[in-house]
């Protein structure tokens, strides 16, 4: 692993996902742990990293959203989720508060929209899918791509988190 002493703590996290990669972990938990890990998201007790383990290989290797991409979501969550959904009066407030601009669903969203324009898929087996049809998931190659994938999207969460994403995108009402 390189010296993350002198990356930027987004280059940290990056560097954090890949690692975390090459050591074993899942997906998920790679992406997560690196959130976590790159101190942004304060002290978590380790055995937080067991809700991410569900969701590798696209939810428990099902092939559907993938679980880089929702490990990462689980970190900016941490930080951009809603503490106490209950804490606005009523129903309308609670939804406004999850579709407003600026809003949760707002920064989730541009969240995945930024991995989905990178990679061009959210999906585990829209992502790995020539790796799968050839039966090669075991390859060099597709290790490397996902080692990647996990890397962006904890860097990409990290990045939404700490708030130096550019604005911009923005999620509408699902009325």
């Amino acid at each position: 692993m390189k010296d993350i002493t002198q990356l930027s703590p987004e280059e940290k996290v990056y560097e954090l996902g890949r690692n975390n990669f090459r050591l074993g972990m899942n997906c998920a938990e790679c992406a997560f742990k690196a959130c976590i890990d790159g101190g942004l998201l304060g002290d978590f007790p380790p055995e937080v990293i067991a809700l991410a383990s569900g969701f590798g290989g696209g939810l428990g290797g099902k092939r559907q959203l993938c679980g880089a991409v929702t490990g990462g979501a689980m970190g900016l969550g941490l930080v951009k989720g809603r503490k106490n959904p209950l804490a606005k009066e009523n129903m309308k407030e609670r939804v406004d508060e999850l579709f407003e601009d600026g809003g949760v669903y707002d920064t989730f969203y541009r969240y995945a929209d930024e991995i989905e324009k990178h990679f061009g898929a959210l999906t585990c087996r829209e992502l790995v899918g020539k790796w799968l049809e050839s039966g090669e998931m075991d390859t060099r190659e597709r290790k490397k791509f996902c080692q990647e994938l996990v890397g962006f999207c904890a860097k990409t969460a990290y990045k939404y988190a700490a708030g130096t994403a550019v604005e911009g995108t923005t999620v509408e009402s699902a009325d």
